[in-house]
């Protein structure tokens, strides 16, 4: 339909309208918009979580989470007031007894304020089983720091593992069930990325 400018103007100058032309309430569409946009927001539950690759010469630890059913490294929740390398430092000491340094795998920015922090290698999205949720995780690479010694946790539910075995994509024994189980994609990458991190650090 061709709707004439003039026609319009004058309209919009005595305030007439066309039968013709639809007109729809902005007001009502852009309520609909918020509405549907917190709807899809609010209906995935997400937390922000950390996880830490431990790295100790050419080997880095490694557990069967069992909730989850796979081999992971270190790591959880973000705490209240906590920034996420506390987090992934508190991770680690609490689920292995090493205290541990973030490895860098950036430059900071050149300026002195604000405080920077490192930054994670990289971030995944996970879903988790019970839905509808996932875990937003940021994924951080550490070395023990020189001079402390390791708490001893018993049972040690880790397991070290070494980059042949990690190229290579060995599955490792979980002692709970007596069999051999691959690690993910995912994890093994990763830990061979934190490997190469650490060396060149």
């Amino acid at each position: 339909m061709t709707v004439d400018s003039s026609q319009l103007h004058k309209q919009a100058v005595s305030g007439q309208r066309d039968s013709n032309i639809q007109h729809r309430p902005y007001g009502a569409r852009t309520a609909r918009f918020a509405e549907e946009r917190r709807i899809h927001c609010y209906s995935m539950d997400r937390h922000l979580t950390v996880s830490g690759f431990v790295v100790e010469g050419d080997r880095t630890l490694l557990h069967w989470h069992r909730k989850n059913g796979m081999w992971l490294p270190p790591g959880g929740h973000i705490e209240q007031d906590e920034d996420p390398v506390q987090a992934v430092v508190r991770e680690v000491l609490e689920e292995t007894g090493i205290t541990a340094e973030v490895i860098p795998t950036r430059a900071p920015m050149p300026f002195d304020a604000p405080a920077q922090l490192p930054a994670p290698y990289t971030i995944l999205v996970e879903d988790i089983a019970e839905g509808p949720h996932q875990h937003i995780d940021l994924i951080y690479f550490l070395r023990p720091v020189a001079g402390l010694a390791r708490v001893i946790i018993d049972p040690d539910p880790f397991v070290w593992v070494t980059k042949d075995q990690l190229r290579r994509g060995d599955a490792l024994p979980v002692a709970s069930c007596g069999v051999d189980l691959p690690i993910p994609d995912d994890v093994r990458l990763l830990a061979l990325e934190a490997l190469a991190a650490a060396h060149a650090t």
